[in-house]
């Protein structure tokens, strides 16, 4: 009993001492296993911005676009009359029409109509486009104040390509009224023919 009691205390003894030990040399260790921190040195640093030269140009400006080039095709527009009419040839660029009227007279004498002023009828963009020429032969009635009424297409060449053109400048046309005993009166069934034509450059 007494063995088995010294046997013990020299035991804890010797397991006291090897403990002691081992904390001493971890105590003088540099490097702990429970340090998980990076090591090394921080360098702190300041960028120094360099010093650039400013260059200063010049811009000159854009030049210009050119004009833009006239069309190559202008349209030309002719009127033909018929026995019944007398017709005027109007270019559609340059109208020059001369009137001379006796205004003393006024309806005082007897005389068939006779046209005034003509206007050249818009050449439609899709025909100028396409090459297209051709007329309208219209019918209408010249009133007693010389204005046109109640115009109608009897006859066109493509069909319906140059009628609402015919028809809108037939409109604006101006006659000298038939004047029957000193009155002017309407005259029905005139007719005229608008040529539509593409000049050549």
């Amino acid at each position: 009993m007494v063995a088995r009691f010294g046997f013990s205390v020299a035991l804890g003894v010797v397991a006291t001492f090897v403990l002691f030990l081992v904390m001493q040399a971890l105590i003088k260790s540099d490097k702990s296993p429970f340090d998980e921190s990076i090591q090394g040195r921080i360098v702190d640093f300041v960028r120094v911005e360099e010093e650039m030269a400013i260059e200063t140009k010049l811009r000159k400006p854009k030049p210009p676009p050119p004009p833009d080039e006239p069309p190559p095709n202008k349209p030309k527009a002719t009127f033909d009359a018929s026995s019944q009419s007398q017709g005027i040839d109007i270019s559609q660029v340059n109208v020059d029409v001369e009137l001379s009227i006796d205004h003393g007279a006024g309806f005082s004498s007897d005389g068939e109509y006779l046209p005034i002023v003509k206007v050249a009828p818009v050449y439609p963009r899709r025909a100028q486009t396409r090459g297209i020429e051709g007329y309208v032969l219209l019918e209408f009635v010249v009133t007693r104040t010389g204005a046109v009424r109640d115009p109608v297409v009897l006859e066109s060449k493509p069909p319906g390509i140059f009628d609402r053109a015919a028809l809108n400048a037939a409109l604006k046309f101006k006659y000298k009224p038939k004047v029957v005993n000193g009155e002017p009166i309407d005259v029905a069934g005139v007719r005229n023919r608008i040529t539509f034509e593409l000049q050549d450059n």
